[in-house]
């Protein structure tokens, strides 16, 4: 199955390195964990969705529930943008659709990375605000990379 234009144009203009070194510069403030993922191929909610790879990533293992995730799966247009349960009862729902929204306003200017980039920071700063680092035996739980499938 061919990959409409605007997922194709999403996978393809991705700065990948970029979105690394922000996930690393945010998770150096925190003991959180942010993953970015991509999904290939059509969803019918986002959330759900976003729920099953959190679950898949080992995302909800993580010592404080601090893991975050952005989810996006561009041939439905839709993207989430969850946390575990420590993260969630500091930040409460709203954060969860401000960080969202952060990225959507990027992503209607077709700056998919920034938008990443600009959700990722945000995350970051609840992360270091609500989980500052503890000290150097904090590690890092879960890798920075983007994942994907």
């Amino acid at each position: 199955m061919a990959r409409s234009r605007v997922a194709a144009a999403f996978f393809d203009g991705l700065d990948r390195p970029a979105i690394v070194e922000a996930i690393k510069r945010a998770e150096s403030k925190s003991v959180g964990e942010i993953r970015v993922h991509l999904h290939h191929g059509p969803v019918s909610d986002s959330l759900k969705a976003a729920q099953a790879s959190f679950k898949r990533l080992g995302m909800e293992k993580t010592l404080y529930g601090t893991g975050c995730l952005l989810f996006l799966a561009p041939e439905s247009r839709a993207f989430a943008v969850i946390g575990g349960t420590g993260i969630h009862e500091k930040v409460g729902d709203g954060f969860w659709t401000e960080a969202r929204d952060a990225a959507q306003a990027l992503f209607a200017d077709g700056k998919f990375t920034e938008g990443i980039v600009t959700a990722v920071d945000k995350l970051g700063d609840a992360l270091a605000l609500f989980f500052p680092k503890r000290g150097p035996a904090d590690t890092n739980e879960l890798p920075d990379e983007v994942s994907e499938d």
